[in-house]
């Protein structure tokens, strides 16, 4: 929170954002893990992006040190197929991740309690992010908030990116 108090706003973010793009989001990600760990409105954006660009970062990394397959494949049902765990698991967390939205929706209308805005985002990261998109437009909700309405088709990017990978890794 150093750098938000002591700045003025929205200049951190612009600083973090070109920072992160030029290589440099792990040297970013482990001082927030570090010092910066209490997670406000303010700075949801700037984790969200810094934490996706990152994981594409890895995924960069690692296709450039050679650890990927001979032959570049899409073919999706096929891999789901082959790795149908990995297909249940997405269907449980999206499903999971359009819940967890629709009750924040209901418990907002009703003025209680309301789910996290870092548990919303940590469950579309964790593989919900259809769910969360699915639910943000079909329910309303969430959708001027700028860590969800960039957010989450950012997170959908980075989920593809993975996905290509896993499925052309050579494993």
């Amino acid at each position: 929170m150093w750098l938000y108090s002591h700045t003025p706003k929205g200049q951190v973010d612009k600083l973090l954002t070109v920072v992160s793009l030029l290589g440099s989001s792990l040297g970013i990600l482990i001082p927030i893990l570090l010092f910066d760990r209490k997670v406000v409105k303010d700075n949801m954006m700037s984790r969200v992006f810094i934490a996706c660009i990152f994981v594409i970062q890895v995924v960069l990394f690692l296709v450039f040190q050679g650890h990927h397959a001979d032959n570049f494949s899409l073919a999706f049902w096929e891999f789901f197929a082959k790795y149908n765990v990995i297909l249940i698991y997405l269907v449980i967390i999206n499903f999971v991740t359009f819940v967890a939205f629709a009750v924040d929706k209901v418990n907002a209308a009703e003025h209680r309690s309301r789910i996290r805005i870092v548990t919303l985002l940590s469950l579309a990261f964790n593989g919900g992010s259809l769910g969360g998109l699915l639910a943000m437009y079909l329910l309303r909700h969430k959708i001027k908030k700028d860590y969800f309405t960039v957010g989450i088709p950012l997170i959908i990017v980075m989920q593809i990116v993975v996905l290509i990978y896993a499925m052309n890794a050579g494993w």
